[in-house]
């Protein structure tokens, strides 16, 4: 069997996300869902298989964007392709500014009671090595109902400011990845995954 077929990720029901509000696109507000939704009485594990094709649950997963500020203030994030290689086949080819992926039911052991602080923190080392300090917040969720993938998912939105722009791919699948201006990746969006476009103009763009 494929690790697809076999792995076991971290889901909350659709109804729970609806009961703390329905959005579609982008949503600041994460004190209102965060606590619920990795609440231990509402998460549970499903396999990965049945869970890419049940829209009744949301698998939750960490989407991080890399920010470098330069000293004139011009803001770039990390963006690359999505390899062959990367778990979620309906991606592949995209370009995206997230770096992430699903909580699994190993996450739940292996660091004594926070499954998704230990999924981002595993998917993170797996994807990327960071060679510059950093720090961390969480911005925003998204949640796109209008996508086969975007049904079955709720992503949480992370933002990690670097000092330097010194974040590079551990994976072969991560290709094309660099450092880009935020008004290069607004002025042209063509071929990037759903998700990067809703944080992008939510985040970065004019109008925010």
């Amino acid at each position: 069997m494929s690790e697809i077929q076999t792995e076991r990720v971290l889901v909350v029901p659709t109804e729970l996300f609806r009961q703390l509000g329905y959005f579609q696109g982008f949503c600041s507000d994460v004190d209102r869902y965060l606590g619920e939704l990795f609440s231990p009485r509402h998460i549970s594990y499903l396999s990965r298989s049945l869970a890419e094709h049940d829209p009744s649950f949301k698998q939750l997963i960490p989407y991080v964007i890399f920010r470098h500020c330069d000293a004139d203030g011009r803001e770039s994030v990390l963006q690359y392709t999505r390899g062959a290689g990367m778990g979620e086949g309906r991606l592949h080819s995209k370009r995206s500014v997230g770096i992430g992926g699903h909580i699994s039911a190993i996450d739940a052991v292996a660091n004594g009671g926070n499954p998704y602080e230990e999924g981002m923190r595993r998917e993170i080392e797996e994807e990327v090595a960071i060679g510059t300090p950093y720090t961390a917040r969480c911005v925003g969720l998204i949640n796109d109902d209008h996508t086969e993938v975007g049904r079955v998912h709720l992503g949480v939105v992370h933002i990690f400011d670097v000092e330097q722009p010194a974040v590079h791919p551990r994976e072969t699948d991560i290709a094309e990845c660099g450092f880009r201006p935020v008004e290069q990746i607004l002025a042209n969006m063509t071929g990037f995954e759903t998700w990067s476009e809703i944080c992008m103009k939510a985040l970065f763009g004019k109008s925010k």
